[in-house]
């Protein structure tokens, strides 16, 4: 049962729409609000992601009027509590029940993999705006499956590229014994290598353990020149300190999600590490200042990656509406114009590969006081390799 769906109808009357819009005869189809479903998790431990991935949806469709292509917009939410075993009966009921004309979600990946198992089937349109899984992009990538966050193993590769640059050979690597973290570290290993580098061990911990004592002990034998981690969460931000108290004196390297969310909380054992990521809130372009000042006016909260990624679904669903004058039963035609939209995002300029996954650029930070400080340049316009897809 969906007992935590809330319906929100954004913008004008079909009515209204209408009488703006004389040039196009409607047909059926267009009447009415464009009704997206979103798979979001409204609660539970990825809650705050949901919400934010909400928020900058949203704050873009009111940005244009409350309309897309001309059409109102009517969300229906569902929490999908990130609970793969739920997945398929709550994306079935979005289609099925609810006739959602696109679907986007979500955070989990095991979730979104369900989700676009059954997406693939039913051919509804579906923008991904966070779960990083790089199959969906790769073996399981489809014309009406589309991405605006990121592939996991794509992170790692930035990250890779960036240790690189900076003059470490020598690393270690220690993450959970999970896919997530498995795909991270094995995108950082392939261009840390290429690049010449040398990754002498490669430390996995059961997840979701955070007893870190005997890997940073492991570490300390070895002796690298760099750490690369890939936590999150609380589990982040055990390691953070954990490492910090243990007084290596070896430079600490991850993808962003390594500090994102626990900025504060890590105090001064954060200062110093390097994170590698394809947002950060101090980015100097005209569209993330603008991004930055609208989110903090609409929700007294400064905006991250999640509220990045959930307006940069809304511009990619905008871009398809518009291709089709609203009428979106032209699935074909909307996913092509997907595919193909090219714009401006608070992250930099945003295009998509052949695979539907953001070729973008990657950050470097640092985390300073409590805050993760743009430090420039870390790899420009990276596409992940989309290994297995067939579309071209």
């Amino acid at each position: 049962m969906i007992d935590r769906r809330r319906l929100l109808s954004l913008g004008a009357s079909a009515g209204a729409a209408l009488a703006c819009g004389p040039f196009i005869r409607p047909s059926y189809a267009q009447a009415g609000a464009l009704k997206v479903g979103l798979l979001l998790p409204y609660s539970g431990t990825y809650a705050p992601l949901g919400e934010a991935i909400t928020r900058g949806l949203e704050l873009y469709v009111q940005s244009q009027g409350g309309k897309l292509g001309g059409r109102s917009i009517s969300f229906v939410k569902v929490d999908d509590e990130s609970a793969p075993p739920k997945a398929t009966e709550l994306t079935t009921k979005l289609i099925q029940s609810e006739k959602a004309d696109v679907l986007i979600g979500t955070v989990h990946s095991g979730v979104a993999m369900a989700m676009v198992k059954i997406a693939r089937e039913d051919g509804i349109p579906t923008i991904v705006p966070n779960a990083g899984a790089d199959i969906i992009t790769r073996a399981m990538c489809a014309p009406n499956v589309f991405r605006t966050s990121f592939a996991n193993g794509q992170i790692g590769r930035a990250t890779g590229d960036a240790m690189i640059k900076a003059g470490l050979k020598k690393a270690v690597t220690v993450t959970w014994k999970y896919a997530a973290g498995e795909e991270m570290v094995s995108g950082f290993k392939k261009s840390f290598t290429a690049g010449k580098g040398e990754v002498v061990k490669d430390i996995t911990i059961a997840f979701p353990d955070v007893e870190f004592q005997s890997a940073l002990a492991e570490i300390a034998s070895l002796k690298p020149d760099c750490v690369y981690a890939f936590f999150s969460g609380g589990g982040a931000l055990k390691f953070i300190k954990d490492y910090a108290a243990a007084n290596l004196g070896i430079p600490l390297w991850g993808p962003g999600f390594l500090t994102d969310g626990v900025e504060a909380a890590a105090g001064p054992a954060g200062d110093g590490i390097k994170t590698v990521l394809h947002y950060v809130s101090d980015l100097d372009n005209a569209e993330n200042q603008a991004f930055v000042k609208s989110f903090e006016a609409a929700y007294k909260i400064p905006p991250d990656v999640f509220a990045v990624q959930g307006w940069d679904a809304g511009q990619l669903l905008d871009a398809g509406v518009k291709a089709v004058g609203g009428d979106v039963a032209k699935r074909k035609e909307l996913n092509a114009a997907m595919a193909a939209a090219s714009f401006a995002s608070p992250r930099g300029p945003f295009k998509l590969s052949a695979a539907h996954n953001p070729v973008q650029n990657f950050y470097l930070r640092e985390l300073k006081g409590g805050k993760s400080v743009n430090l420039g340049l870390a790899a420009p316009a990276v596409a992940d390799e989309a290994i297995g897809c067939k579309l071209s």
